[in-house]
């Protein structure tokens, strides 16, 4: 019987190899490898950045370098990750694709956050602290009592009423319609969401335009009241209903969005549920008050609550309207002057907390019921 011969093997290699083979060793490069590989693209974007070399041809690099450096890095990440055991990839491999997003996010929504309740302590050149004066400020001002006013009756109550109201409404007439019918009107209402604020505001503008009476009327509103004998009106001076001049841009512009999700899930309903209802002798006011109200309730719930941090946040139509004024001022406005006219970062900062505190619970409300829609589907 022969003898075995020992292989000699250097033992750096041999310590290499074994550490590699390990899980903390490929665990060690599946996340040194990646981040080395993320900065090597982040210094490759601050040498285009910096060089004087023609924008288009920077722009041509970037976009090829960018798209084929997350590309690699995904790949490269999702490669390593499956070189660990079973445990460590289902634990790991989530962070692959869900990581990067997750860091975008804290570094441009929580930290700017933080940032901004730090700076909402301070006065407005952030220098001394107040404490909670910027929040006291907040909740008396005369200024900011409107703007709640505005922001909660006008534009969250009537604003998300009428246009989920007439989403609905046009949802269910025009699904009684012809095909070709419906969709002609379907295009037609959901055109104006595809219009930005300030351009539905631009043409609104036109809409409400005032002249004195005797003069050549611009306005459309004026010039059909003209038209039949009276006297024009300055409808954005109307105090409070110019608000819900307003508001009618806003619905304007979300029927359509309100109306295309309503109708797709009316048009989920089982046809043999609705003539089920026919047999049973219900009138088409029953059948939707009893089966097509009931089967869209959670939709109708995303489509208000969705309409409803719209609201909350309104800016654009505002300030490009009245810029405040006439008793039309609301949150986000406030904050708006507060920042850039009287450069106060202090209580913009507080405002801005306030209207980020509104918005959270209607955020996770929203959130909840997008995730029992979608453990219903599955």
């Amino acid at each position: 019987m022969r003898p075995t011969r020992e292989i000699s093997r250097s033992p750096e290699v041999g310590g290499i190899g074994v550490f590699l083979s390990t899980t903390l060793g490929r665990l060690l490069v599946s996340i040194f490898v990646p981040a080395i590989t993320f900065f090597v693209l982040y210094q490759v974007f601050i040498f285009l950045r910096d060089t004087q070399i023609p924008q288009w041809i920077t722009a041509i690099i970037a976009i090829l370098w960018g798209v084929g450096g997350v590309l690699a890095l995904y790949t490269l990440s999702n490669y390593l990750i499956e070189q660990l055991n079973p445990s460590w990839r289902r634990r790991l491999i989530p962070f692959v694709f869900v990581g990067p997003a997750l860091a975008i996010l804290t570094w441009y929504l929580v930290l700017p956050t933080i940032r901004s309740f730090i700076a909402s302590l301070y006065d407005a050149r952030g220098i001394n602290f107040v404490g909670l004066d910027n929040y006291i400020y907040a909740f008396t001002s005369q200024e900011m009592l409107q703007s709640y006013r505005n922001n909660f009756l006008f534009w969250m109550i009537f604003g998300t009423g009428m246009s989920v109201g007439f989403g609905l409404l046009i949802a269910v007439l025009v699904d009684r319609t012809h095909p070709i019918f419906e969709t002609v009107c379907k295009a037609l209402i959901f055109m104006p969401m595809v219009i930005s604020g300030v351009g539905a505001s631009v043409i609104w503008k036109f809409i409400y335009e005032y002249r004195p009476t005797g003069s050549t009327q611009i306005g459309l509103l004026n010039g059909i009241i003209t038209a039949l004998g009276f006297e024009s009106q300055g409808w954005l001076l109307l105090q409070p209903w110019n608000n819900l001049f307003l508001v009618i841009i806003m619905v304007w512009l979300q029927t359509g969005y309100s109306m295309v999700i309503i109708s797709a899930a009316i048009k989920a309903i089982p046809a043999d549920l609705l003539e089920a209802g026919r047999i049973d002798g219900a009138n088409e006011f029953q059948i939707f008050r009893s089966i097509i109200l009931p089967s869209i309730q959670g939709t109708l719930i995303t489509v208000t609550t969705t309409i409803i941090l719209f609201t909350l946040k309104i800016f654009d139509i505002v300030q490009s309207m009245t810029g405040g004024n006439f008793g039309t001022q609301v949150i986000a406005n406030v904050q708006y002057v507060q920042l850039f006219r009287q450069v106060n970062n202090g209580r913009a900062a507080a405002i801005a907390i306030i209207l980020l505190l509104a918005v959270l619970p209607v955020m996770y409300y929203n959130l909840r019921q997008f995730g029992k829609q979608t453990e219903a589907f599955r």
